[in-house]
């Protein structure tokens, strides 16, 4: 059976021009969010540390915050994986969420901010601020787009794999931006591919198709008895031993480098710990430790090297999708290889557009038609809901209000400039 190319570069073309404003959204958060926390250490010196020797005790560092932050409860205790940040604690005074930076080789608060760089783009690319679940499955829906655009492409490119290195130059603009979409097109195949396979799993997983979430995301236990009444459940939070609680969940996982802390938010929750085993590329989660709050007593443990499958491959998931598992390096390629597939969705356009110009009998550029609207209607709710995000839930300072802003305004002056300036001067140019 010959396949009809001409019918799979029409779906190429479709899922690249008719959703093109949210699948560039979609694809540069990602992006971004691969290097997150590197933003926050070039923009926020407060979060900056360099290795000093050993960490000094958890508790010290507890009761800095707790001095620093005398009307808030801690709820996270966070290690960044990279060696060049400060522990991050997560406060919570009632209203409020501060995210507040420790030393973890001094103990000393070396600065606190209400939004991060890391949260902001890890929430647009989750779910683009949209709530009931429709932010969420719009951007999931994409790993399923980036897929069938990949395919349709390497259908009617022929033999692709021999033109990793065929770029047309001196044969005018339009030969050149299809030669160099089909050129980043070929190499990002392998972090397409990548890409759209975590991004369905995602899918799979917040559906829960086959009971797939049930199975991979172990249930917190609850506590038989609650620690505390509401009254006093406050104090007995702040009375946590967090170094002997590390001690006995390294007990339990040898070589455990603890990670993440979470403290009870209510009265029958546990004491929950996350960290690096000797296990590779699986996230801090693998690896989980419930404790009783007050005596310390294991109450369930997961260890990284007995997980079963499908547990394990949701636990590779996050590192493979945003490529944190092998540190800066391969952030730094991760970050590459969004951006080249970003760079996709407006090279597509534009050779669409100018082969729609080009001729006196074909002035028209192709349009987006109704989905115009759709793109550009879902974009500006997102910003209303991410507004109303930022102000109610994270209360942003005004200069973080006014970067961002600053931020999607390059966006839209930039979609402007290429797609509807430069249009109008090719239109006027061949009409002349």
């Amino acid at each position: 059976m010959k396949l009809n190319k001409k019918a799979f570069f029409r779906i190429h073309s479709w899922i690249g021009i008719k959703l093109s404003v949210l699948f560039f959204i979609v694809c540069l958060s990602g992006t971004f969010a691969t290097i997150s926390h590197e933003m926050d250490w070039l923009f926020n010196p407060a979060i900056r540390v360099s290795p000093q020797g050993e960490p000094v005790s958890r508790n010290q560092m507890v009761a800095n915050v707790q001095a620093a932050f005398p009307d808030s409860d801690v709820l996270y205790w966070g290690v960044p994986n990279e060696p060049y940040l400060c522990n991050i604690v997560q406060t919570y005074d009632g209203k409020q969420r501060y995210y507040v930076f420790v030393n973890p080789y001094t103990g000393a608060i070396q600065g606190s901010t209400k939004l991060t760089f890391q949260r902001f783009f890890r929430d647009l690319h989750y779910y683009l601020f949209v709530p009931f679940q429709i932010g969420h499955f719009t951007v999931l829906i994409f790993g399923f787009m980036l897929l069938f655009s990949m395919a349709t492409a390497l259908v009617f490119y022929k033999q692709w794999y021999r033109k990793l290195l065929d770029l047309k130059t001196g044969k005018g603009s339009v030969v050149l931006y299809r030669s160099l979409h089909r050129l980043v097109g070929v190499w990002s195949v392998p972090a397409a591919l990548l890409f759209s396979i975590t991004g369905i799993w995602y899918f799979v997983e917040r559906t829960n198709l086959g009971g797939v979430s049930e199975i991979a995301n172990t249930r917190a236990p609850e506590l038989a008895k609650p620690i505390a009444d509401s009254a006093s459940f406050g104090e007995v939070r702040r009375a946590i031993d967090l170094d002997q609680a590390v001690a006995v969940a390294q007990q339990q996982i040898p070589k455990l480098d603890v990670k993440d802390v979470l403290l009870p938010i209510q009265p029958d929750d546990a004491l929950y710990l996350t960290g690096k085993s000797d296990v590779s590329l699986v996230r801090n989660r693998a690896n989980r430790v419930y404790l009783h709050p007050t005596t310390y007593k294991v109450l369930k443990v997961q260890r990284a090297e007995a997980l079963p499958t499908v547990t394990w491959l949701n636990d590779i998931a996050d590192p493979l999708h945003f490529g944190y598992w092998g540190g800066l390096v391969t952030k730094l390629i991760w970050f590459v290889f969004g951006l080249g597939i970003s760079s996709l969705v407006l090279t597509g356009i534009w050779i669409s557009q100018k082969r729609k110009v080009k001729g006196a009998a074909r002035i028209r550029a192709q349009r987006m038609g109704p989905w115009k609207y759709v793109n550009w209607i879902f974009y500006g709710v997102m910003l209303a809901f991410m507004y109303i995000i930022l102000i109610t839930q994270y209360h942003a300072s005004v200069p973080a209000i006014l970067l961002i802003t600053a931020g999607w305004g390059l966006f839209i002056g930039g979609a402007w400039y290429l797609f509807v300036y430069q249009m109008k001067k090719i239109v006027q140019k061949e009409l002349a």
